[in-house]
């Protein structure tokens, strides 16, 4: 199992994309930074994009992807998935033929180079001999986090955007799972605006993981605030979590 960190900000800035994994080349979870990381021929492999929630720095690079299909003259469809009330946001309010044209009509009504695919919470959909299962996780907005279970009994888990939200790791429990990707917004100083807008400090996500039973193997954290990623560095080092580190943009993890 290959996934390449294509965007792991908490925003963008100069040298930070934001939220965008891309695994073994063809499924893509989360938009952010899709079209600014991958080349054309990178964009044309992708069959599958699951999408944790309908904020723009998840699913920004959509419509461009979408554009550069159809400018490219070769038919090619990708799926967007995602549970029904995140499809419902980005048709509604991005593929709504005013933000910007409605693929899943184009080059005609019955051969949209888009199709969107809703999966219930805990739903499983088997694609390119992966599981991926969406549990429900707590954020601003409806949002999925994504469990990801290769042939070989790999197992990782992609939250997303989240708060704390102890009933997803109820759910997981007894899971053994190889690779945990798990945001961490805000430092201390700013728990209140975390918790109300659905995000994480190291210290929500210390709590979080004595929610877990096991621990994952592998920790990796993302979604950093590039204003703050230095004063978050040091509150994560100080949480005593030995199996985790902070996520680059760029890098390849295999699982």
């Amino acid at each position: 199992m290959k996934i390449k960190v294509l965007g792991c900000s908490g925003a963008e800035f100069p040298g930070r994309k934001p939220s965008s994994f891309l695994l073994d080349d063809n499924i893509l979870f989360d938009a952010g930074s899709l079209t600014k990381a991958l080349d054309i021929r990178g964009q044309r492999r992708l069959d599958s994009i699951f999408i944790t929630h309908a904020h723009l720095d998840h699913v920004i690079g959509i419509p461009f992807l979408l554009d550069n299909i159809i400018v490219s003259n070769i038919w090619h469809r990708v799926n967007i998935i995602g549970i029904p009330s995140v499809l419902k946001a980005i048709k509604k309010n991005i593929l709504n033929n005013s933000i910007w044209p409605d693929f899943t009509a184009i080059p005609n009504m019955d051969n949209g180079i888009v199709e969107f695919i809703g999966l219930k919470q805990e739903q499983s959909m088997k694609t390119d001999g992966y599981t991926v299962t969406p549990y429900k996780v707590r954020h601003s907005v409806p949002a999925a986090g994504y469990l990801i279970e290769s042939e070989k009994g790999r197992k990782v888990f992609y939250t997303g955007d989240t708060g704390p939200t102890g009933s997803t790791w109820e759910k997981l429990k007894g899971k053994r799972i190889d690779c945990l990707i798990i945001e961490v917004s805000f430092p201390e100083k700013m728990l209140k605006l975390a918790i109300k807008t659905g995000h994480l400090t190291p210290g929500l996500l210390k709590k979080e993981l004595e929610k877990m039973d096991p621990l994952p193997e592998k920790i990796y954290v993302t979604h950093l605030k590039p204003q703050y990623f230095k004063t978050i560095k040091q509150e994560l080092l100080g949480i005593g979590v030995k199996r985790l580190r902070i996520l680059k943009d760029g890098e390849t993890i295999r699982i």
